[in-house]
């Protein structure tokens, strides 16, 4: 089916929603700074979990010159995917609830900041996630979390408003993106962050359809 042919979609962070990434980016992190004389502590780390790369050396090690963030960056993914490789976690229920959706007749999105090739290697690996039909990686990003463009981007590649559209998302910062882009902000696994605009946190609202 087009995504053009749905009338409300759902865009999900690839990171803490699609897979749990956590330990494998803690640890690629850790072991990149490491060949490199650095270091970053776990504290460290989850406070920027989800920012991109650049934002994070510019944070932690603002002594990194800029023209080395790209190998740095690339060195640091490359040990996440041999990661998840070896043995994929995926989050707990994500598998059904893409199911699930699909089968309500959403459009489903992922809106990720990561790279291209590691939301290529986790929807590979993903029980259903062919069923994704419209992506947006972070090299098609100028601004990170929590600024919206990213579920912006996606909802046009979707074919649909922002108020059409659901996030699922699971950090704090990225909520924020969901609220400033003017969609709903959903997440169904325990923890996470779910806040609709100009409401308190919910569960499990979908927007309503077209017809109703």
């Amino acid at each position: 089916m087009n995504p053009k042919q749905h009338t409300w979609g759902v865009i999900f962070d690839m990171d803490g929603v699609l897979i749990d990434s956590y330990r494998a980016h803690f640890i690629s992190w850790r072991k990149m700074l490491r060949n490199h004389g650095l270091d970053i502590t776990e504290e460290q780390f989850a406070a920027t979990f989800g920012q991109t790369n650049p934002d994070i050396l510019a944070q932690l090690h603002p002594s990194v010159k800029q023209e080395r963030y790209p190998v740095l960056a690339e060195e640091k993914e490359k040990a996440f995917r041999e990661i998840i490789s070896a043995h994929f976690p995926e989050m707990e229920g994500a598998s059904e609830l893409i199911a699930a959706l699909h089968e309500a007749g959403a459009a489903l999105a992922v809106g990720s900041s990561g790279p291209a090739e590691n939301l290529k290697a986790v929807l590979s690996a993903l029980p259903g996630g062919m069923r994704f039909t419209a992506t947006t990686n972070g090299s098609e990003l100028t601004r990170g979390k929590p600024d919206p463009e990213v579920f912006l981007t996606t909802a046009r590649k979707l074919g649909l408003p922002p108020a059409r559209c659901v996030v699922v998302e699971d950090a704090p910062a990225g909520g924020d993106r969901g609220q400033g882009s003017r969609m709903c902000g959903h997440c169904p696994h325990r923890n996470c962050y779910a806040r609709a605009p100009g409401k308190r946190r919910s569960r499990g609202r979908l927007p309503p359809r077209a017809d109703s």
